[in-house]
């Protein structure tokens, strides 16, 4: 199941829960909801599929929004993503 939900004190403004999900879906899921979200807004996604890493770097790269910070902790990896304000379709 995935968790999807607006956190108003923190330094994101989405957050989508993608643990227990195998490749393609934290993606697909992340695409989703960039696309329902405005220009700079913040994205915390937390996945724990291994592939994630070059997933996301990947994703990014080829969509222009940026990755400002990825952490792995515990086998769960962190990704915060700002929102492209023209981002390219794929």
């Amino acid at each position: 199941m995935v968790k999807i939900e607006s956190k108003e004190k923190n330094d994101f403004d989405h957050y989508l829960d993608a643990k227990g999900l195998n490749c393609p879906l934290p993606i697909l899921k992340t695409k989703v909801l960039l696309n329902k979200m405005q220009t700079d807004e913040i994205l915390l996604v937390d996945a724990t599929d291994p592939h994630s890493q070059v997933d996301f770097e990947a994703y990014c790269a080829r969509t222009d929004h940026e990755i400002i910070n990825s952490t792995l902790s515990e086998g769960v990896y962190s990704f915060t993503i700002k929102r492209a304000r023209n981002p390219k379709k794929i």
